[in-house]
């Protein structure tokens, strides 16, 4: 996986390991295993730490941010209004045209292989735009 964004030295990939340990409960855990996912369905995707300290995974355009809040940690897709959602993983953002977001709280489980589809997905689509 590259990396793009950095800040004071660092790569980008260390930023979100910095931001991981730092949160140092649930939210660090479950941003660790929604990385570890969009890594393994996406692993030619580039690590990037935009907008003063969001995590952001892209692959042709942005395929999704990870940020944390107090009471969720929210993966934002940037196109996830255009992607199948076969699963009703998005449960956030759904007003809009563009964006879809998945809120995970503390305790939830994660489907990894409804996930990694869906990053599959947005990758997908992020390649069909650009060839345009």
């Amino acid at each position: 996986m590259q990396e793009d964004g950095e800040q004071d030295g660092r790569s980008a990939s260390e930023l979100i390991d910095r931001r991981i340990e730092e949160l140092g409960d649930w939210r660090g855990e479950m941003l660790a295993r929604l990385r570890a996912l969009i890594r393994q369905a996406a692993p030619e995707a580039v690590e990037t730490w935009k907008w003063r300290g969001v995590p952001v995974w892209e692959d042709a355009g942005i395929i999704c941010t990870g940020e944390t809040y107090k009471a969720v940690v929210k993966l934002t897709f940037a196109r996830g209004a255009a992607l199948p959602d076969p699963k009703k993983l998005f449960n956030s953002s759904l007003e809009g045209n563009t964006r879809r977001a998945i809120d995970f709280k503390q305790g939830d489980t994660v489907d990894a292989d409804a996930l990694k589809a869906l990053v599959r997905e947005a990758v997908a689509l992020n390649r069909s735009k650009a060839k345009r």
